[in-house]
C-alpha cells in the first residue's frame, strides 16, 4: 500500500513528516507523492486561522479523490473538538500520537471505524526521540532537537498545541548527525518550537547541540532555526562563536519594535535588549546577518506604534523579514483584547512593512557585489542555472553543472535584483 505526506507549517512539522515517512517504510508501506498514494497524512499547522483553513481544505480535497485521510499535527492537538467535526478525516491524531500512526491505520482498516486519538500534553512528558537518515527532496537536513514552549505569548496557541519545553538527548543528536553525514548531507538545520530553550530540562544548552554538529565529520555547515531573543545571552553567544561550522545567520523572532506592543504581547524582552543581542551577534560572527518575523495589527497597535516598529526595523537592518498580520486564535488572551483592528488596516500596514523590508534587503544584496562566497547548491532553474544559499543565507544563482546539487561551491557575487544575487563560479 502507498502512503503520502502533505505537510503544512514549520520545519518541525517537516521533520516529523520525514520521520513518519521513514517509519512507514519499516512497516512495509511504499512512500509516494500524494497523487499516487492510497493513504494521505495531512500534517497540520495551527499557528493562524488561515493555517487551520488550509488543513481543512487539504483533508476535504484528498477525501474527494477517494483517499484514506489521516489528520495529524498541531491543529487537532490544539483544537480536538474542531478536528472531531471534520468528518472527511478517517483518522485523527494529535502530534503527541504521531508515533502511533500505524497502529491507528491498522485499527481503521480492521474495524472500518473512524479512529480518533488525541492525548493532552502534560508537564513532564518526555521528548519522543526519532533519528532520521534522509530528508526527501532537500539538500539541507532538518534535525528536530527541541519541542514545546513555556512562554505563553498573548497571541499564541502553540504552547497548547506542543506542550512544555523538552529536549532531545545529546547522544541521540550525535547518532542522527552521523546518519545524515553518511547519507551525504553537508548542512544540517536545527529546529525546535522554542529552539533557544534547548537543554533547559536536561542540564545542557543550545551550544552543546551545535558543538556536536561542529564535531561531526562530513557536516560542513550548521544552521539554527528560529530563536527567541530572551534566551540568547552573552554567554550563549560566546560559546556559539567558537563553533566554526555554525552559519552566521540568525533568525531572531521580533514580532514588534514597539515596547508597548511587546509588553501587551507578553514577549519577554524589549527593543533595547533585542538591539543589544543583534550587536553582540554581529560583533561575534563575521558577515553575520539577522532575519526575523514581524507582526502587524496587534490589538491596540496605533499608527504611532506601527511607525516606531518600522523605525526599529530600519535601525536593525534585517537581511530578510517575514511580515504577517495578527490573526486572533481561540483560547488566547489577545483574542479577547480590546482594540481589535480592521482587516483593511492590517493589510495596509503589511504592505508598508513589506515595502520597507524589501528596500533594506535590496540594499544589503547590493553591498555584497564583488564578495567571494561559498554556496550550497540546492535546485536548478529554467535557464539552466543552479540556486542555493551562502553561509549567511544570501540566495545566489550561478551557472553550474546540475550534478553539483548538494555540493558547496565558491563563487563571486557579480549582480543582484530584489530576489537574489547572481554569482560566477571560481
Amino acid at each position: 500500500m502507498k502512503i503520502g505526506f502533505y505537510s503544512l507549517g514549520c520545519k518541525v512539522n517537516q521533520y516529523e513528516s520525514d520521520a513518519m515517512a521513514q517509519n512507514a517504510k519499516k512497516h512495509g508501506y511504499s512512500v509516494s507523492d500524494t497523487d499516487d498514494a492510497d493513504i494521505i497524512v495531512v500534517n497540520s499547522c495551527t499557528v493562524t486561522s488561515t493555517a487551520d483553513s488550509k488543513s481543512r481544505q487539504a483533508v476535504r480535497k484528498f477525501k474527494r479523490l477517494g483517499k484514506t485521510v489521516v489528520l495529524t499535527g498541531c491543529m487537532p492537538q490544539a483544537y480536538p473538538q474542531q478536528a472531531s467535526l471534520l468528518a472527511e478525516a478517517d483518522i485523527v491524531l494529535g502530534n503527541k500520537n504521531n508515533h502511533k500512526l500505524f497502529d491507528a491505520v491498522d485499527t481503521f482498516f480492521e474495524t472500518k471505524n473512524r479512529v480518533f486519538m488525541v492525548e493532552e500534553h502534560k508537564k513532564g512528558d518526555p521528548f519522543i526521540s526519532e533519528c532520521i537518515a534522509s530528508c526527501e527532496g532537500r539538500t539541507r537536513a532538518v534535525v528536530k532537537i527541541q519541542d514545546g514552549c513555556d512562554r505563553f505569548c498573548a497571541y499564541c496557541v502553540i504552547p497548547y498545541a506542543r506542550g512544555r519545553v523538552r529536549s532531545k538527548p545529546l547522544d541521540d543528536i550525535k547518532k542522527e548527525l552521523l546518519l545524515l553525514a553518511d547519507s551525504g548531507y553537508r548542512e544540517v538545520v536545527f529546529a525546535g518550537i522554542n529552539l533557544s530553550s534547548y537543554g533547559r530540562d536536561i542540564n545542557l544548552d543550545l551550544s552543546d547541540a551545535v558543538k556536536a554538529a561542529n564535531d561531526t565529520p562530513g557536516i560542513q555547515r550548521v544552521r539554527l532555526g528560529s530563536l527567541e531573543p530572551d534566551h540568547m545571552t552573552d554567554e550563549m553567544i560566546k560559546k556559539l562563536s567558537v563553533c566554526q561550522k555554525l552559519c552566521p545567520q540568525f533568525h531572531i523572532s521580533l514580532q514588534s519594535g514597539c515596547d508597548k506592543t511587546l509588553k501587551a504581547m507578553n514577549r519577554h524582552y524589549d527593543s533595547a535588549e533585542y538591539e543589544r543581542i543583534c550587536r553582540s551577534l554581529r560583533s561575534s560572527f563575521k558577515d553575520c546577518t539577522i532575519t526575523t518575523d514581524f507582526m502587524v495589527g496587534f490589538p491596540g497597535e496605533t499608527d504611532e506604534d506601527f511607525a516606531q516598529s518600522l523605525g526599529f526595523i530600519r535601525k536593525i537592518g534585517f537581511q530578510k523579514v517575514h511580515v504577517f498580520p495578527y490573526s486572533p486564535r481561540e483560547g488566547t488572551r489577545a483574542a479577547k483584547m480590546p482594540g481589535q483592528l480592521d482587516k483593511s488596516v492590517k493589510q495596509q500596514r503589511c504592505k508598508a512593512a513589506i515595502d520597507c523590508c524589501e528596500e533594506i534587503r535590496k540594499s544589503f544584496f547590493e553591498s555584497n557585489i564583488g564578495k567571494q562566497v561559498s554556496v550550497l547548491l540546492e535546485s536548478k532553474t529554467s535557464c539552466g542555472c543552479m540556486t542555493g544559499y551562502t553561509e549567511n543565507y544570501i540566495p545566489v544563482k550561478v551557472k553550474a553543472p546540475q550534478n553539483l546539487c548538494g555540493a558547496v561551491v565558491n563563487c563571486v557575487i557579480v549582480s543582484c535584483d530584489g530576489e537574489r544575487c547572481t554569482g560566477e563560479l571560481i
